[in-house]
């Protein structure tokens, strides 16, 4: 049972050395957590409460299910954004239906990470690569910032494309109440002095009371800045929405969140030397979008921000998510007339803040350090995004991943092996100068797995490396050492070229046949046709049977 349960067997041996850490951490991220979920609910096109409803769930079932020590789930920049790009045409300027519809996302989004489970579909993780993942958070980040610009200035920005947004906010700019402006510029300058000068100080959480306060002191309200409303105090009552026809959009949500929640969970597991599950993950993460989907809420992943901070002030376990969800409920519970009075331009401030820290600029020196393509990758995510929009950049971004990934595996590095002096065993001919073939013998190596998308490359070069010997060659040993996953195009290809060698007098073989490459040889009849006896455990092997059968030669 706690095999399913890490979090709860974690707890079951907890150290009381550890209390310290997971209170302070958990106090410490709900200063933080309170208002960023807040903001995070805006940004989905909901009341700002709904992000604190959307906490409650994921913070307990988290804690008891995931296999990550210090991973924070909730209501995060990227899925709220995506929630209200995936709902808003369909809601038809209805608050009602568009808050049915944000559950039903996050109700579907719970079943596809469950289904996945239990097909131990957790590698789907691996589809979004580290460049697609530093363009499309970039592209986000735009996007988010776009959203907020008429919180920023007091006026109805309206458009439904980034270009359109932009445009709205240029003509209305000389209508914007200048008492809007003051307060978001105030409020953002605040949180980057704060991030700058004292970073372990929990700057949204300031800023959420000193706005407040200055609204309350001042009577801001009456002099035509907006504020939040009323919020309904206590806890909400659990219910399951409707499944609404959101298949498409929640795959996307899906996608990104829990890629987003891997990258995260390993980053953080890494330097502690934990591990995580990534199965575990998506029955995690598939519950606590059926919890936020129960307590009307949206979908919800993790939080970089929030991790990072736990990590920081010493959490040692899940406890400190159950801290926070105290926090949480007493602010529901209590705050609920002190949070009316904060000023949406605050909130839009804070949107701003947590947009400019999905932006990584040393990440893109360092993909343009690396390699031009996997810049160029991140750069296409980017576009992707703004040009196409957030779901349909998230279909570009792993269509990106995959052609790349097939790119390089379709024309891979190959090489001819050969003797090189004072060093044991066979290399590259092509990294060794001094290295020297063995006259009248081509071991030929192919550095990527054999499939359709190769065989005919892999067929024309292992060709080529015959043809470019000076000296006649009597044998081809194909050094199989990277070709352990095959499909029947390739050994197609493998076929077609034993025959081909075979009209030409050269002897076909092959060396480092591993077991499971020797089933799909069996299976194909490629074993039969090559003979058991040229088909070699090692390269020194294959190479003595060449010496021996030269000896023989007449």
């Amino acid at each position: 049972m706690l095999r399913f349960l890490p979090g709860l067997a974690t707890l079951t041996t907890y150290r009381r050395a550890w209390l310290r850490g997971d209170l302070l951490a958990g106090l410490t991220v709900a200063a933080y957590l309170v208002p960023q979920v807040m903001a995070y609910a805006t940004v989905a096109g909901l009341p700002p409460v709904a992000g604190l409803w959307a906490i409650l769930a994921p913070l307990a079932l988290y804690a008891l299910l995931g296999s990550s020590r210090q991973l924070s789930v909730g209501p995060e920049s990227t899925t709220a954004l995506m929630t209200a790009t995936a709902i808003g045409p369909l809601a038809a300027g209805d608050p009602a239906r568009y808050a049915s519809l944000a559950a039903s996302l996050a109700l579907i989004v719970g079943l596809l990470c469950l289904g996945c489970r239990l097909l131990r579909l957790g590698f789907v993780a691996d589809l979004l690569s580290r460049p697609i993942l530093v363009g499309y958070l970039a592209g986000v980040a735009v996007i988010m910032v776009a959203g907020q610009l008429g919180k920023l200035i007091g006026a109805p920005v309206t458009g439904e494309s980034l270009i359109d947004q932009l445009s709205s906010f240029v003509r209305l700019l000389p209508h914007a109440h200048p008492g809007t402006v003051v307060m978001a510029a105030a409020v953002l300058a605040f949180l980057f002095l704060l991030q700058w000068r004292l970073p372990a100080v929990p700057a949204p959480l300031l800023a959420v009371l000193l706005a407040t306060l200055s609204v309350m002191v001042f009577h801001l309200e009456a002099r035509g800045i907006k504020v939040v409303g009323e919020i309904p105090a206590g806890l909400p009552a659990p219910s399951l929405p409707p499944l609404d026809n959101v298949l498409l959009p929640a795959v996307g949500v899906f996608l990104v969140g829990y890629s987003d929640n891997m990258l995260t969970a390993r980053s953080f597991a890494a330097r502690h030397h934990q591990d995580v599950d990534a199965n575990q993950e998506l029955l995690a993460l598939g519950t606590a979008n059926l919890g936020a989907a129960a307590l009307h809420g949206f979908p919800v992943s993790s939080s970089g921000s929030r991790t990072a901070l736990a990590d920081a002030a010493g959490a040692r376990t899940q406890l400190y998510s159950l801290t926070c969800l105290v926090a949480v409920v007493a602010v529901l519970m209590f705050a609920g007339p002190l949070l009316a009075d904060f000023p949406t331009a605050a909130l839009g401030a804070i949107v701003v803040y947590a947009a400019t820290r999905l932006v990584s600029l040393p990440d893109f020196v360092r993909l343009a350090h690396f390699r031009r393509t996997e810049l160029l990758l991140a750069l296409g995510a980017f576009a992707g995004v703004l040009i196409f929009d957030i779901l349909y950049g998230i279909l570009l971004a792993v269509a990106l991943s995959v052609a790349e990934m097939l790119a390089r595996v379709a024309r891979p590095h190959d090489a001819i092996l050969g003797v090189v002096p004072g060093l044991a065993g066979m290399h590259d001919i092509d990294d060794y100068p001094a290295a020297r073939t063995i006259p009248g013998l081509v071991i030929y190596r192919y550095d990527s797995p054999l499939f359709f998308a190769n065989a005919q490359d892999f067929h024309r070069r292992a060709l080529a490396a015959v043809e470019q010997q000076d000296t006649p060659v009597h044998w081809f040993v194909l050094n199989v050492e990277a070709n352990v996953e095959v499909d029947i195009t390739a050994l197609d290809a493998v076929d077609s070229l034993r025959q081909e060698l075979e009209r030409r007098g050269i002897v076909f073989a092959m060396a480092r046949v591993k077991q499971d490459l020797r089933t799909y040889l069996d299976a194909y009849g490629l074993t039969a046709t090559v003979g058991e006896q040229r088909l070699f455990p090692t390269l020194p092997t294959a190479v003595a049977a060449y010496r021996q059968w030269e000896r023989e030669a007449p």
